[in-house]
């Protein structure tokens, strides 16, 4: 489960949210009753984002804008792009939404698996490994990106199409960060990194010791 609260029909009056949900989920469909989105998810980005209205809008608004025809950035290029921020953000939500986005955009399977790996794929062109260093550098080192690298984006690139890929793949940043917070939809598991508990009969206080009595330096000299 979400870790806000979910939104059901009988619950706003809000003309965007019934209309979103028609859309989604089917006309008049409730989605707390138990329906899925068309991708299979569970669909409570919707139902935790309608707890405010107009940040659904604002969020709706960013999907339409980036889906323009009058955007000069390809779709196959910002989709790997987003594809990319959901594998460096660690959103399997953002990662597996936009792998499926690629694969209808007619992206080979084999190129989508190599997504994760694609410093070492041969598989990419010269501008696709540029978008996805770039990708990187968004994510990982919060917008610090190199002159060589942004030399190619503008080899290939026109000033706007740079920036629209730029916006949207640090929109796509926020997107699978807001996932991972609020665990929603495929976001929503138990953190990997937890304590491996020692055994019953270890000795914590001798182990953060370890080295300092005259016993244990003997023993690590004749280790030696």
């Amino acid at each position: 489960m979400p870790r806000l609260r979910q939104v059901g029909r009988s619950d706003t009056d809000d003309t965007l949210v019934h209309a979103m949900y028609d859309l989604v989920f089917g006309p008049g469909v409730d989605p707390l009753d138990g329906a899925v989105t068309g991708t299979g998810s569970e669909g409570d980005w919707w139902t935790v984002f309608a707890l405010v209205p107009d940040v659904l809008e604002h969020a709706v608004q960013g999907f339409v804008l980036y889906r323009s025809p009058d955007r000069q950035i390809d779709e196959q290029l910002r989709e790997l792009a987003q594809a990319r921020v959901g594998w460096a953000r660690g959103s399997k939500f953002v990662f597996s939404q936009h792998c499926i986005a690629l694969r209808g955009l007619g992206v080979a399977d084999e190129k989508i698996a190599a997504i994760p790996s694609w410093a070492t794929s041969p598989l990419f062109s010269e501008l696709e490994r540029a978008a996805l260093a770039y990708s990187d550098a968004i994510v990982y080192d919060g917008g610090r990106v190199s002159d060589d690298l942004f030399d190619v984006l503008h080899h290939h690139l026109t000033d706007e199409a740079i920036l629209e890929l730029t916006y949207v793949t640090a929109l796509y940043d926020m997107h699978a960060t807001m996932a991972r917070s609020l665990r929603l939809e495929w976001d929503d598991h138990p953190d990997p990194v937890t304590e491996v508990a020692a055994p019953e009969d270890f000795d914590a206080a001798s182990y953060v010791h370890l080295g300092a009595t005259v016993d244990a330096k003997d023993q690590l000299k004749r280790l030696r």
